[in-house]
């Protein structure tokens, strides 16, 4: 992680800009959502980037009826219903999103692995991948990124291939000498990068524990007993951000991903009072810093707010 003091924070009459690199229509609203949502009600700019139309995600709402006029057998019709519902979410939360482009490259599953099927996002040269983002980053200068860990928080190829390209936008977007465009913005040296921590031991474990000790049945035993037998490494989460008066607003985003997320389901199993209780905040991996700051954090702007130097 490095600290460069050159770095200025934000003008006091700009406003701070929070970017939000996804892979998939839904994960913004798995992970960090209730981030996204407290900084948009705080009048950050906050602008969430999904890598690709989600187009090979399974139906996983036992519940989802296709919208009326839409197909879902399809790619194109299935990127058309996960756009709807992508608007949706967006809404919800009160942010901006837009799209890179890509196409979804689904999840290898079988030993040995398939190849990922041709022209899909995971296959993508890593250069190309990342042209469209460093530009996007020039155009919209955002202070702070957040994205996902290298391992991708589980191995869907597209997962890894959003954590490289956001952590090369990020070191690229301010040089000029890089993806040059004819006609393009700027340069722009963002400040901060983080990792999510959408699924942490931490907060699985804290929770299972407290619903058991509320007599409740928890949704996490099987997972927690799984990973740690897997040895999974447990990444060192720097900043944790208080969010407990936006899970109202996560959980609209969530249901609005019909055709994955099961209203019945995994994410909504724990009381919201006893969440908002026992883990109120969420938690993010400063990977880079061109500003001073002192960890831990509760904070992403911390160092980039006028007044922190």
């Amino acid at each position: 992680m490095s600290s460069a003091s050159s770095a200025p924070p934000a003008a006091p009459s700009e406003p701070l800009r929070l970017m939000a690199v996804h892979a998939h229509p839904d994960d913004e609203s798995s992970k960090g959502a209730a981030t996204t949502a407290r900084y948009a009600a705080e009048g950050v700019e906050v602008l969430v980037v999904t890598c690709t139309g989600g187009e090979r995600g399974d139906v996983l709402n036992p519940s989802f009826e296709v919208p009326a006029g839409h197909e879902f057998e399809t790619i194109e019709g299935r990127r058309a219903v996960r756009r709807l519902e992508m608007a949706a979410a967006a809404e919800a939360l009160g942010v901006r999103q837009t799209w890179l482009g890509f196409v979804d490259s689904g999840l290898p599953e079988g030993d040995p692995l398939p190849p990922l099927p041709e022209g899909s996002f995971g296959l993508v040269p890593p250069a190309e991948a990342a042209a469209p983002l460093v530009e996007l980053v020039r155009e919209f200068r955002p202070h702070v990124i957040t994205t996902y860990d290298p391992s991708g928080g589980y191995p869907h190829p597209d997962h890894i291939k959003c954590h490289e390209v956001a952590v090369e936008a990020y070191h690229a977007a301010g040089d000029g000498s890089r993806y040059v465009v004819e006609g393009g913005a700027e340069p722009w040296e963002p400040l901060k990068l983080y990792y999510n921590h959408g699924f942490s031991m931490a907060r699985m474990r804290a929770v299972h524990e407290a619903m058991q000790g509320a007599g409740l049945e928890s949704p996490f035993g099987d997972w927690i007993e799984s990973r740690t037998a897997r040895e999974i490494p447990e990444r060192e989460a720097t900043t944790h951000v208080a969010v407990a008066d936006f899970f109202t607003q996560r959980d609209s985003a969530l249901v609005a991903h019909a055709s994955q997320i099961d209203p019945d389901g995994f994410f909504f199993a724990v009381p919201r009072d006893l969440e908002a209780d026992v883990w109120p905040t969420e938690e993010y991996e400063l990977a880079d810093s061109r500003v001073p700051t002192a960890l831990p954090e509760d904070d992403l702007f911390a160092g980039v707010r006028e007044g922190d130097r």
